[in-house]
């Protein structure tokens, strides 16, 4: 076991606050076998029954990258429909993506049918297959802050129609659509703080005892 120093911990929580998701970016492309190793990376995420249920879906055809900024583009205008006064003028002004300059974008899915693991943890919690591929995603989003590469999750989608585009699989169960690239601004605030939207609230506020 490997120890780890005061310096490597305070090295770490400076990553956890400069994560970031990330909407804009530099149209540099990634040094090739990036999202290959960055994958691998994620692999190594915890996931229930050592199912490993994640896949995921590198989007290179500029056919689907068209087709799912469309898709975008109707949900969000959807999206705005469900505000009104200040909070709509302010949801217009926010960028919410960066799918016309992320030089790699990849869906994530899980396949909730996978034999591996033999079904183990999941006959009262089903939904941990889900889990599972959400903490595989989030290491990858780790791995790659650390080496200056940002990630954003375009979550504004319909994800039967994004399945359809990418001709995933009947069953798969889509997670999230994401953009990876060098960000082209840093910060440690979230954009949706800076941008007057919401807050971080005091994380005392979210432990209940009992």
């Amino acid at each position: 076991m490997p120890e780890f120093t005061a310096d490597f911990r305070a090295q770490l929580l400076d990553l956890f606050k400069w994560r970031r998701d990330v909407r804009q970016f530099k149209r540099d492309p990634l040094p090739q076998g990036t999202f290959e190793r960055l994958v691998s990376i994620a692999s190594l995420a915890p996931s229930v029954g050592l199912s490993e249920p994640w896949r995921f879906v590198l989007v290179e055809s500029d056919a689907c990258r068209v087709a799912v900024r469309e898709c975008f583009n109707a949900c969000n205008k959807d999206a705005l429909g469900g505000y009104s006064g200040e909070r709509a003028a302010l949801y217009a002004q926010l960028k919410l993506e960066g799918l016309s300059d992320a030089p790699c974008q990849f869906a994530l899915f899980v396949e909730p049918a996978t034999a591996q693991g033999h079904g183990l943890g999941r006959q009262t919690m089903p939904v941990t297959i889900e889990y599972s591929a959400v903490a595989a995603v989030t290491v990858l989003w780790l791995a790659a802050r650390a080496e200056g590469i940002g990630v954003g999750w375009v979550s504004i989608l319909d994800p039967a129609e994004v399945a359809g585009i990418l001709d995933v699989p009947p069953g798969w169960t889509m997670i999230g659509y994401f953009c990876l690239g060098y960000p082209s601004a840093e910060s440690p605030s979230p954009t949706l703080e800076t941008e007057g939207w919401e807050y971080r609230s005091d994380s005392s506020a979210s432990i209940i005892r009992r």
